[in-house]
């Protein structure tokens, strides 16, 4: 019961990403909003999410685990709430941002939790596995939840989370264990401080970084709002580099990256998350608003992703024993990227045998393949004390990363101009045209990560989990 309650968490954050993307064309519509707007109600949640995953890791170590936890989703239903509620753009997207923060200290606290109640070989791959795959469940099927849930009202997408947070953290009460009184110790001992500094750059750095990405298009590549941007961006993020080197408590440990299989992790979770939420984003946007498909007529396309990754979740962890993480991970990649680039040929009238659903498959495949490999191999090895820190650290590179490529995808989209011409099929062609260079970003990212996870390593430790 007590793996059901915190899966159903890890789905929740997931399916909340999901679901609000597959309601941004009637978001925009209703609250009058343009692609640039539409992009931080999906970039607020991953931004608030990642920037503060790392001091949420830590603090789950330091304060205790049940605690963190349950405190957060209460906060997480609360913004529920009042993000179903609101009608002010701005308002929406600060309860976007919140869900995040609260996120931020949910998902590592739930993880840390499995990987400290259960112990490391076959029983912890088993139940991260499980717990990742619920993850990476509830991402694909909350396209088809949204659908249901837009048909209706897209504020449906926000209010759905409300009860579901409301019931885990009464069984949460019930079934999460209290912390191990040695093990917190161990982990004060460490860091008997918060390294808030640290928080603050990081957060401020990322925000200014998606923040100056997304307003280029508009104020121009080359304008000095833009340059100064970046230059801002750099160096609050250059100092946060120079805070954790130097700061007594550090809210990262960059040593715990020497490993590489550590490194690798982290950056195969950055291709695989930021190309698929770019592609979705881009997808949702050309299915809905250009070729007039309904949320729920998507969200069925897309079906067969959610339905593979769900089913594969008994058999994750015998894969990961038998072939081991790094092999998976590769093949998973391969398999995206595959996705991408089949999707490519897509055009204004497309049919879906043909031309979506060898994609749909191939994404469902590698989903399931990588998504739990990667949080299996980024946690081998590293003692307890320290688990809250890895889990924060591989969800801190799923989000940022997929909030810096969503970014990136919409400067180039917004970048590449519209057409408003004169026919249906003219403009869906000109839409298209606009949209093809962040497909081509997301079959990019994804070939990137997998050049990085099949390039040799030089760690010096080998962890069967991992290798």
């Amino acid at each position: 019961m007590l793996l059901l309650v915190l899966c159903t968490v890890l789905a929740l954050d997931a399916l909340d990403v999901s679901m609000v993307g597959v309601a941004l064309p009637s978001i925009g519509t209703e609250l009058r909003l343009g692609t640039e707007s539409l992009q931080w109600i999906v970039s607020a949640y991953v931004l608030g999410y990642g920037s503060l995953l790392l001091l949420g890791g830590r603090m789950a170590d330091l304060l205790g685990r049940r605690r963190i936890f349950l405190i957060a989703l209460s906060v997480f239903a609360a913004a529920s709430l009042l993000g179903g509620l609101v009608d002010d753009p701005a308002l929406l997207i600060g309860t976007r941002f919140l869900k995040g923060l609260a996120a931020a200290f949910t998902a590592p606290a739930g993880f840390s939790i499995i990987t400290t109640n259960f112990a490391e070989g076959r029983e912890r791959n088993r139940a991260v596995s499980i717990f990742t795959t619920f993850g990476a469940s509830g991402f694909s099927l909350g396209l088809v939840v949204g659908g249901l849930m837009t048909a209706m009202s897209w504020r449906w997408t926000f209010l759905v989370s409300v009860p579901v947070a409301v019931a885990v953290v009464l069984l949460g009460l019930k079934y999460i264990p209290r912390d191990n009184a040695a093990s917190r110790a161990e982990g004060s001992n460490q860091d008997s401080g918060h390294d808030l500094w640290g928080a603050v750059t990081l957060a401020a750095g990322m925000l200014g970084l998606v923040y100056t990405l997304v307003a280029a298009p508009g104020n121009g590549w080359g304008s000095v709002a833009t340059i100064a941007g970046f230059v801002a961006s750099a160096a609050v993020l250059a100092a946060f580099a120079v805070i954790e080197n130097h700061v007594r408590h550090p809210l990262i440990r960059f040593s715990i990256l020497r490993e590489g299989w550590v490194a690798r992790a982290n950056l195969s979770a950055v291709g695989l998350f930021g190309s698929y939420l770019s592609f979705q984003f881009i997808l949702t946007l050309y299915l809905q608003s250009v070729l007039g498909w309904s949320p729920l007529g998507m969200a069925l396309a897309l079906l067969p992703t959610g339905l593979l990754v769900a089913s594969s979740a008994p058999f994750a962890d015998r894969l990961i024993d038998k072939f081991g993480a790094p092999l998976l991970i590769r093949t998973g990649l391969a398999s995206l990227a595959l996705g991408y680039l089949l999707f490519l040929r897509v055009g204004t009238s497309p049919n879906y045998v043909t031309d979506i659903l060898p994609s749909v498959l191939l994404l469902g495949v590698g989903f399931a393949l990588a998504f739990p490999s990667i949080n299996v191999q980024a946690t081998a090895g590293i003692r307890n004390a320290e688990q809250g820190l890895a889990a924060g650290l591989i969800q801190t590179s799923t989000q940022v990363g997929a909030a810096l490529v969503l970014a990136v995808t919409t400067a180039m989209v917004s970048g590449h101009g519209n057409s408003s011409g004169g026919g249906a099929s003219v403009d869906a062609g000109a839409m298209l045209e606009q949209y093809r260079p962040g497909l081509i970003l997301s079959a990019a990212v994804a070939l990137a990560a997998l050049l990085i996870a099949a390039a040799p390593t030089r760690s010096r430790k080998r962890v069967a989990a991992a290798h």
